[in-house]
C-alpha cells in the first residue's frame, strides 16, 4: 500500500498530538492529587463526590453564620453584663437611701449618682455593634431606640423584629434581642397590677400598701367591665374593706357589705386574688390599676424621685411603703436583665455545640470524600511514566521515519 508523504505527516501528528494529551491528563491528576476530576473518569464516584463537595459548601457557609451569631450574642452578653453592674449599684444607694441619719443634701448626692447611672443605662441601650448598627433596635438598626423626654420618661423608638440566622440544615439562631424585650417588659413584682396612693393631706399613715394582685380567672376577669381599676376604702368607723369598680362593689359579694377585713387577707373580686400588708385604719383608700410591666428605666426614675424627696417630717410612713416597692421592683428588673444574659448565654453554649458538630461532620465528609477521590501516586507515577515513554517513542519513530529515503538503500 502506498503511503503517501502528506498522510505519513497526519498520522503522525495526529499520533504525537494523543500521547502529548495523554501525558497532560495524567500530569493534571498529578498536579491535583485527584482521581476523578470529570465524569468521564468514573460518573457514579463524580455523583457522590458533587454531594460530598456541596455538604461541605453548606458548613462552611454554616460556620461564617455561627461566627457572626457568636460575635452578636457575644457583645449582648457583654452589655447585660454591665447592667447587672450599673443596677445593683442603684439598688446599693437604694438600700444606703433607707437609712434614717441621711439628710436631705446626703440624699440629693445619692439622687445624682444614680442619675448617672441612668444615663449609662441609656448608654447601654443604645449600644452600637461593630458595624454601626443600634442592637436593640430589631429590624430597625439604624433607629436610636431609645430617648429620653423632658419628663425623664424614655421611649422606645425601635420594633420588635429578631433577626435569625441558619447555623445548621434545621437550626436557626437569633442575632439580637429587641430593646423592648430587653429593658422594657420587666415583669411587675406584685402581678398585674400597681397601687396608687393618695397624696398629702389623705396621706397613707398606716403604711397599708398592695403586696400582691394578680389575675387567677381569666374568664371573669375578661367578662368584667372596663376600665379595670379599683377603688379599695377601709370604711369608717370599723374599717370594712370596699372594693368599687366599674361595675359598682366588687367586693364583698352582696348583701355582705361592707367585709370585715382581716390583715394578710386574700381578697378574691372579678377573677383577681388581691394580698395586702399593713393594718389599714379607718378612713384609708388606694386605687389599684393594670400594669403588667415596668420598664427599667421607670423603676430607676421611680428611685431617683424618691431620693428627691428629702427627709420627710410628714408622709413617712407612705415614703417607706413607695421604698419596699421601688426595691422590690429594683429586684425584679435585675432578675430580668440575668435571664437576658442568659438567654445571650444560652444561644453561645447552642452555637459552641452546632460549630463542633459541624466540625465532626466535615472531618467525615471529608474523609469519605479522599477515599473517593484522593489519587493513588504510586499507580499514577507509573501511568504518566508509561505514556510519557509512549510519546518519546512515537516522536523516535516519527524522527527516524521522516529522514528515510529510497538513496538510502542504494
Amino acid at each position: 500500500m502506498r503511503v503517501s508523504t502528506a498522510q505519513f505527516y497526519l498520522q503522525s501528528s495526529q499520533q504525537m498530538s494523543q500521547k502529548t494529551s495523554d501525558v497532560n491528563e495524567r500530569m493534571a491528576y498529578l498536579t491535583s492529587g485527584k482521581r476523578v476530576l470529570t465524569a468521564k473518569d468514573d460518573a457514579v464516584s463524580f455523583g457522590t463526590l458533587a454531594g460530598y463537595k456541596n455538604d461541605l459548601a453548606n458548613i462552611d457557609q454554616y460556620k461564617r453564620n455561627i461566627d457572626r451569631a457568636e460575635s452578636h450574642n457575644n457583645l449582648q452578653e457583654v452589655v447585660f453584663a454591665d447592667a447587672e453592674v450599673i443596677l445593683d449599684q442603684i439598688k446599693q444607694d437604694m438600700l444606703l437611701a433607707n437609712n434614717g441619719r441621711m439628710s436631705s443634701e446626703d440624699l440629693q448626692v445619692l439622687a445624682d449618682q444614680v442619675r448617672n447611672n441612668f444615663d449609662q443605662l441609656l448608654n447601654i441601650g443604645n449600644t452600637k455593634n461593630e458595624n454601626g448598627d443600634y442592637i436593640f433596635s430589631g429590624y430597625q438598626t439604624t433607629v436610636k431606640p431609645f430617648s429620653q423626654q423632658s419628663d425623664g420618661t424614655v421611649v422606645y423608638s425601635g420594633d420588635d423584629g429578631v433577626n435569625n440566622i441558619q447555623v445548621s440544615k434545621n437550626i436557626d439562631i437569633a442575632l439580637n434581642q429587641t430593646g423592648d424585650a430587653a429593658f422594657l417588659n420587666v415583669s411587675n413584682a406584685i402581678g398585674n397590677f400597681k397601687a396608687s396612693y393618695p397624696a398629702a393631706p389623705n396621706t397613707n399613715t398606716s403604711g397599708v400598701a398592695l403586696e400582691s394582685a394578680n389575675v387567677v380567672d381569666r374568664g371573669a376577669y375578661n367578662t368584667s367591665p372596663l376600665p379595670h381599676n379599683y377603688t379599695f376604702d377601709f370604711d369608717t368607723p370599723d374599717g370594712n374593706l370596699t372594693v368599687t369598680g366599674t361595675s359598682g362593689v366588687v367586693f364583698p359579694v352582696p348583701p355582705a357589705v361592707p367585709a370585715p377585713y382581716a390583715a394578710g387577707q386574700t381578697v378574691s373580686f372579678e377573677g383577681i386574688d388581691v394580698t395586702l400588708s399593713g393594718n389599714p385604719l379607718p378612713g384609708e383608700s388606694f386605687e389599684m390599676s393594670e400594669q403588667e410591666d415596668i420598664s427599667i428605666f421607670e423603676t430607676v426614675n421611680n428611685a431617683i424621685k424618691w431620693m428627691e424627696q428629702g427627709t420627710l417630717s410628714e408622709g413617712r410612713e407612705q415614703q417607706q411603703v413607695d421604698y419596699n416597692s421601688i426595691l422590690t421592683q429594683l429586684n425584679s428588673a435585675m432578675s430580668h436583665v440575668t435571664s437576658r444574659r442568659v438567654d445571650a448565654g444560652v444561644r453561645l453554649q447552642a452555637l459552641d455545640n452546632q460549630k463542633n458538630r459541624h466540625l465532626d461532620t466535615e472531618l467525615a465528609t471529608t474523609t469519605n470524600r479522599g477515599k473517593i477521590e484522593d489519587l493513588d501516586f504510586a499507580k499514577a507515577i507509573s501511568e504518566f511514566e508509561q505514556t510519557k515513554i509512549a510519546l518519546q517513542a512515537s516522536q523516535q519513530a516519527f524522527s527516524k521515519v521522516q529522514g528515510l529515503t529510497l538513496f538510502n538503500y542504494i
